[in-house]
């Protein structure tokens, strides 16, 4: 991980440095400037360069995105800001030298293409060679969290006991049997015994009615745990034994 700095003028260059991260500096935040920069220093060469300008509208939740960018085999992946001076006008026919770029995947190839184009260059004036695509930055819609993430942790650490240990048998299996068999011989007798129809006789009716339903969910439950188990337990055995045990 390499840290570009821009000109900052307060105390992040020095936060850098204390956490080990190489730090750079470069005076224009446009692609082909920074393709100059990681050039210019002593970085040791890779196959693939992902960039990301820092900024208020880029959060952590896009990094997955830009992540996946680097393994499409683009040479040229560029997300451009859109700004006044390019409006009306196509990414691909914006200048790289006055674009500013929300992310960038950037292949070898592909870097030492943009450190010899020149100021004037656009998309279209890269090598064909390359797989080249420029595009407008859009930021993800934010979605409302329905739930923490300590929340959903503790959900699914009980979710995987339940699956790992015979539990459910237990706890929706038994259960779910003896409500649903007491639910079903119950509703046959409060048929019978209620001629009129009342208050009294519909609560009940609809009590019996739903410990039946109940009964037969968690027993539905308790088999849909037990073979989640077993699945878990063949899948185990598979990191466990991935040769077959020899």
């Amino acid at each position: 991980m390499v840290f570009i700095d821009l000109g900052s003028e307060d105390e992040t260059a020095i936060l850098v440095e204390e956490i080990g991260c190489t730090l750079l500096t470069c005076e224009q935040n446009d692609i082909l400037s920074i393709s100059h920069c990681i050039q210019e220093s002593n970085l040791e060469p890779a196959d693939n360069y992902l960039f990301i300008h820092l900024n208020k509208q880029w959060s952590l939740r896009e990094f997955p995105l830009h992540l996946n960018r680097t393994r499409e085999n683009w040479d040229v992946y560029i997300g451009l800001v859109s700004s006044e001076e390019n409006e009306g006008k196509s990414p691909s026919q914006c200048l790289l030298s006055e674009s500013i770029f929300q992310h960038a995947s950037v292949s070898s190839e592909g870097l030492n293409e943009l450190i010899e184009t020149n100021r004037e260059a656009t998309a279209h004036e890269l090598s064909d060679q390359l797989r080249v695509r420029v595009i407008e930055s859009t930021t993800l819609p934010s979605l409302p969290q329905r739930e923490s993430l300590a929340t959903a942790s503790r959900f699914a650490q009980l979710f995987m006991w339940m699956i790992e240990s015979r539990h459910p048998l237990f706890l929706f299996g038994i259960p779910g049997i003896v409500l649903f068999v007491l639910g079903y011989r119950l509703s046959g007798g409060v048929v019978n015994t209620f001629t009129e129809l009342s208050t009294e006789s519909i609560g009940v009716t609809l009590l019996t009615i739903a410990m039946t339903l109940f009964g037969l969910f968690a027993m539905m439950i308790a088999l849909i745990l037990y073979i989640m188990g077993k699945q878990v337990e063949q899948v185990q055995a598979q990191y466990d034994n991935p040769r077959g045990g020899q």
